[in-house]
C-alpha cells in the first residue's frame, strides 16, 4: 500500500488537511468547532503553505500509495519552535470574532531538547495497513538529519490505549503525564 515516505510538498495540501482534520475532531477543540468549515479550511490551506505553521508542508512527512496519493501524515517540530508554530493563524482569529492575540494551544506540549511529534494520522480508507508504523519508523532518521536532536516525544491521550500500544511497540516509553486542554496525556519519548 505504501509507495514512499517523503517530505510533503505545497501541492499536497488538499490531501493532507483532511487527514489532519481528523485529529482536530478527536481533540474536540471548541474554538475550531465554532469556525465555519469553509473559512477554517481556507485559512488552514493558506497556513499550510507557510514556512513556520504547526501543520506546514515544511514540518510534514507523508506516506503515499502507488498512485502518489497521500494516505498518512506525521507532523512535528523541535521544542524550540513550539512558541511560534501557530503564529500563522493570527490572521484568522479576528475574522471569526476572536482577539488577534488568541492562542489555540496554550499548554506546553514538548520539553527542551525534544523533537515533538504533534500529529500522526492515516486516511480512513488506508487505516490498518501499517502506514502509521512506517511513518514512525521513518522519523528517527528524519529527525537526526534535519535537526540533530536525539529525542522524539509525543503525547498520547489516556483514553486511546490503541495508540499507546502502537507507540510502545515502536520503542516509545512513557515518562509522565500532563494535561493539554481538557485531556490527560502520557508524555512518551523515543531516544535515538
Amino acid at each position: 500500500m505504501i509507495n514512499v515516505i517523503r517530505m510533503a510538498k505545497k501541492s499536497d495540501g488538499p490531501a493532507v488537511l483532511p487527514i489532519v482534520n481528523q485529529i482536530f475532531e478527536e481533540m474536540e477543540l471548541k474554538t475550531m468547532a465554532k469556525i465555519p468549515q469553509d473559512i477554517l479550511f481556507k485559512e488552514l490551506a493558506i497556513a499550510y503553505q507557510t514556512e513556520n505553521y504547526r501543520y506546514s508542508y515544511r514540518r510534514t512527512l507523508v506516506a503515499t500509495d502507488d498512485d502518489d496519493q497521500v494516505v498518512g501524515v506525521a507532523v512535528g517540530y523541535p521544542e524550540s519552535d513550539e512558541a511560534h508554530v501557530d503564529d500563522a493563524l493570527q490572521a484568522l482569529w479576528p475574522k471569526v470574532g476572536l482577539p488577534a492575540d488568541y492562542r489555540l494551544f496554550t499548554d506546553k506540549e514538548a520539553r527542551p531538547g525534544e523533537w515533538y511529534l504533534d500529529s500522526l494520522a492515516v486516511a480512513p480508507a488506508a487505516q490498518h495497513h501499517g502506514i502509521a508504523t512506517s511513518l514512525l519508523q521513518a522519523l528517527p532518521a528524519h529527525v537526526l538529519r534535519t535537526t540533530g536532536l536525539h529525542r522524539i516525544s509525543l503525547n498520547v491521550d489516556l483514553t486511546n490505549p490503541g495508540a499507546e500500544r502502537l507507540y510502545t511497540k515502536n520503542g516509545y516509553r512513557s515518562i509522565g503525564d500532563q494535561m493539554i486542554g481538557d485531556h490527560q496525556y502520557h508524555h512518551m519519548v523515543l531516544d535515538i
